[in-house]
């Protein structure tokens, strides 16, 4: 039977790819706005430092760095999305599942915990750092299955926009942790001990994302079915084996790496990525010294960065869909966030209309540069390797993402309590800015490769006439 496809399918399917994603976007900066509160251990049932915080996010990149991302990505492209994706989703909710209990009065006071005291000084913090791991992994492979079945649905269509589109509405998961966490989390009246955060009010955000992963469970076992269905009714196979000179071979990860146009978007995939990514972990101890903003005003400024990427990665995926030229939209938006970092360090100190400032120019640059990029590695891979592709982009990110956090959490630790934070702030932001500059430089190289290479069709618009 011929397949017909209803020209409402493909954007159900893109609805629901996203919903996971914005779970786990929430989950991953469900701490981001609350980052302040581990300057104070003492006060936290948690007993976590801001180098302790810095650690655990790090533990987002753990297995992702240390193969996990390869391995997986090599099975998505052996057993397909529906199956790979499906076991990744399930690792997702398993870690989540663990942080939150790792953080709850539950683990506090269990044999557990009395028993891990024995040799560990935070057990909650080991166990949490495990969870983050396996949620990390999980998600990130996630996000491949994602990326990888909106290239299939989309392919010869509006794929640029609906790689956008996914990427802004994941992002609002985001939006929500900035917004919401610090409602959540409440500050309560000081125990003898001085603790004014127990474990009752630091374990709120954690739950409310695992509601929504369960959510999201429910939406992609839906587009398990749909998927399923059309691939009957069309012969083909989300393995994307179709002879045996096109089956996923091992030798292929290394044919993939010595893509330079590959190699080119990896590294920029990277620094870019660790500019904002690991930025928004520490952004509100970053901006309430910088600019003499209160905590209310420094969340919705932070929250800025989804938003605005809610409306402009979709609009600019749909005018590289329209008139191409990526790579030179690459080089835009890394400008824009080295531009943002640099004001951010050294903009006049307490004025907060440059934290707005800064935050939109950081917004624009975060919807421009992915619009652009994600959209480029199909162009550059066969399609049966895009899985182990994708894989090795966010292995080669994620190592940055393992790094960067723990630097800066080092950098609070040692120097937060010096300027009222000032000094923590800037010399953070000296991180941030060297990331810029490498991903300038590396956008630059990769225009400079398109021009060379015109057989990639790198600038060329994706949508048909």
């Amino acid at each position: 039977m011929k397949y017909t496809e209803n020209k409402y399918t493909r954007w159900i399917v893109l609805a629901c790819l996203v919903i996971p994603m914005f779970a786990s976007y929430f989950f991953d900066d469900m701490f981001s706005t609350l980052s302040h509160i581990f300057q104070n251990p003492s006060t936290l049932d948690l007993g976590w430092s801001s180098s302790d915080y810095g650690f655990y996010a790090g533990g987002y990149s753990f297995l992702c760095v240390w193969g996990g991302l390869i391995v997986c990505g090599m099975l998505i492209d052996k057993w397909g999305t529906r199956l790979a994706g499906s076991i990744f989703v399930g690792m997702m909710v398993l870690g989540a599942a663990l942080v939150a209990y790792g953080i709850s009065g539950s683990f506090a006071s269990s044999n557990l915990c009395a028993l891990m005291s024995g040799w560990v000084a935070k057990p909650s913090l080991l166990v949490s750092y495990i969870g983050c791991m396996l949620f990390g992994l999980g998600s990130e492979i996630a996000g491949v299955a994602v990326t990888r079945s909106i290239a299939k649905w989309f392919k010869g269509k509006e794929m640029a926009f609906a790689m956008g589109l996914q990427l802004a509405i994941a992002r609002l998961g985001t939006a929500l942790a900035f917004v919401v966490s610090p409602l959540l989390v409440i500050a309560q009246n000081a125990s003898e001990s001085g603790v004014i955060y127990p474990y009752g009010q630091t374990i709120r955000p954690a739950l409310l994302g695992l509601g929504l992963m369960a959510v999201g469970v429910i939406l992609w076992t839906l587009f398990v079915v749909i998927d399923a269905r059309r691939d009957s009714q069309t012969g083909e196979s989300d393995k994307v084996e179709t002879a045996e000179e096109d089956k996923f071979k091992f030798s292929d990860i290394f044919k993939v790496l010595s893509n330079k146009h590959f190699i080119l978007i990896s590294l920029l995939c990277v620094f870019f990525y660790c500019c904002i990514i690991s930025f928004k972990k520490f952004a509100t101890s970053i901006l309430i010294p910088r600019f003499g903003l209160e905590l209310e005003t420094a969340k919705w400024i932070v929250t800025m960065i989804p938003f605005f990427t809610v409306f402009f990665t979709p609009l600019f995926g749909s005018l590289i869909d329209r008139v191409g030229k990526g790579t030179k939209w690459m080089i835009v938006g890394s400008c824009a966030v080295f531009l943002s970092h640099l004001l951010i360090a050294f903009a006049p100190q307490g004025v907060p209309f440059w934290g707005f400032f800064s935050i939109s120019l950081l917004g624009v640059g975060y919807s421009l540069v992915p619009a652009a990029m994600w959209q480029s590695v199909p162009k550059i891979v066969p399609e049966k390797n895009l899985g182990t592709a994708y894989s090795l982009i966010y292995w080669i990110q994620n190592m940055g993402m393992l790094l960067v956090p723990i630097f800066v959490g080092e950098i609070f630790n040692k120097y937060g309590s010096q300027g009222s934070g000032m000094v923590a702030a800037v010399r953070a932001e000296w991180i941030f800015i060297s990331l810029g500059v490498a991903a300038i430089i590396i956008s630059v190289l990769l225009a400079m490769s398109s021009k060379k290479h015109a057989e990639l069709k790198l600038d060329v618009p994706n949508k048909k006439s």
